[in-house]
């Protein structure tokens, strides 16, 4: 089924998701879990009401209670599974894609996620099976929770130094508004508002910060009032993007090293994690601040994994979900918690947020380069023979070959036939030369008929 992607449910509404199905997947879901409460929350797209309700149907009908939190942010999903104490919960959202898709995204008890390597592909099996298997002989029972000003002083609970500061945020009409409006009333912030009113039409720009467009409005902002940092949410308000006080754009990577930099003060000697595409000063800044740097593979589910099996206090990755060890059993990714964290930096720093980045921005990166490619697996594994003598080769996710002055990373996407290209060097001059070749050789495998055209 085209819906099940590698980390959630998502697609079209009507044409790949509609009642019928979100039905379907609520029974798949509540027989895989096998018992309940299941904390449900749904996002402001206009289709998730009459998914949300068929959805719910379909727990119930499996004999499944329901605890029903509302409109939420998927981190304050995470924080009502474990705080009331549910065996699962189900965000309906579709996170940073347009308004016209929405989908879910599912987890087990203490926000453990629920992706293609564990537990998704069964829930798939099931959806044929239960949608038309006999109901419960007692239906599951549903509750109204309120979860907002709990979820506010879990947030905070990341830092402790409140800076009276400026800030530009841009909820970009998504759901970070709805768990930040508490967390800012307990601030002493001056804030300038952008987009805070969910809409799930999305009307003033895509709600994925990822794309330097969407942050063209909170940097205009930071430049315009004086701002002293700005942030931009994703739809669902998992993922943060900062930009500095001239309204530069922070990468990620860059975000994660210099909350690493406080963390460690607090859990000194402790674990945290990157993700591979990270540049390398990241892991230099945690070991430079007496932490053990791990390097992690792409995507929540085996970020948080990988933090539970190593006791990792925090982590990163490029794509702006940073994560945070809020208690010994829960593990979540939270923008709105990495904006109290990076208040916290700035109050215990007392410097502004660019004179802080701009020593990290040492290395030249290409940025995330996407090649259209039929065949991924012969074009990476024809670059790995290539590289064989590399000093370090990692096939971590996909291919990592490190050089002493350079490095890449080259990686299939988990949704279409394309190769998604991550490079660094010391220079922009290497950076940008070793990038063009690594190009070059995959439009050279690709022209050798393993590429679409």
């Amino acid at each position: 089924m085209a819906l099940f992607k590698a980390y959630d449910v998502r697609g079209i509404v009507p044409d790949e998701l509609d009642s019928e199905k979100a039905y379907s997947i609520g029974r798949a879901i509540a027989f895989f879990i096998g018992t309940g409460p299941i904390a449900v929350g749904r996002d402001a797209r206009v289709h998730s009401p009459d998914l949300t309700g068929a959805l719910v149907d379909g727990i119930r009908d499996e004999g499944v209670d329901v605890l029903d939190i509302g409109l939420v942010a998927t981190p304050m999903l995470y924080f009502a599974v474990e705080r009331l104490r549910a065996e699962a919960g189900v965000m309906v959202t579709a996170s940073h894609n347009p308004g016209e898709y929405n989908g879910f995204k599912i987890c087990r008890a203490h926000a453990v996620p629920v992706g293609e390597a564990s537990g998704l592909k069964e829930i798939e099996a099931f959806v044929p099976v239960r949608s038309d298997a006999p109901k419960a002989a007692e239906r599951g029972a549903v509750s109204e929770h309120d979860v907002v000003d709990s979820y506010a002083e879990h947030a905070l609970s990341v830092g402790e130094h409140r800076p009276p500061l400026k800030i530009a945020i841009d909820c970009g009409n998504g759901m970070a508004s709805v768990g930040l409006e508490p967390v800012l009333a307990a601030l002493p912030v001056d804030v300038i508002r952008l987009y805070f009113e969910p809409d799930g039409s999305f009307p003033n720009h895509e709600a994925d910060p990822l794309k330097v467009e969407n942050l063209r409005d909170v940097s205009e902002a930071v430049r315009r009032e004086g701002a002293d940092f700005g942030v931009a949410f994703d739809g669902d308000g998992d993922r943060a993007v900062f930009v500095d006080g001239s309204g530069e754009p922070i990468s990620a990577d860059l975000a994660t090293a210099l909350i690493a930099r406080r963390v460690l003060t607090r859990h000194a000697g402790a674990r945290v994690l990157y993700d591979l595409r990270s540049s390398r000063v990241v892991a230099e800044e945690i070991e430079r601040n007496g932490g053990e740097a791990g390097m992690c593979r792409v995507g929540h589910s085996f970020v948080k994994a990988q933090m539970r099996e190593e006791g990792a206090i925090f982590a990163g990755e490029l794509s702006g979900h940073l994560y945070f060890r809020f208690s010994k059993n829960l593990i979540a990714d939270d923008g709105i918690a990495a904006l109290v964290a990076m208040l916290d930096v700035l109050g215990a720093e007392g410097r502004p947020l660019g004179e802080l980045i701009d020593p990290l921005r040492c290395y030249s990166a290409s940025g995330e380069i996407n090649s259209r490619v039929k065949d991924t697996d012969f074009v990476i594994e024809s670059i790995a023979a290539e590289h064989a003598d590399a000093p370090e080769v990692s096939r971590l996710d996909g291919l990592l070959v490190r050089y002493p002055s350079w490095w890449f990373n080259i990686r299939a996407s988990n949704t279409e036939p394309v190769l998604r290209l991550n490079l660094e060097a010391d220079t922009e001059s290497e950076m940008e030369s070793r990038r063009d070749e690594v190009l070059e050789r995959i439009a050279a495998l690709r022209l050798g008929g393993n590429i679409a055209s």
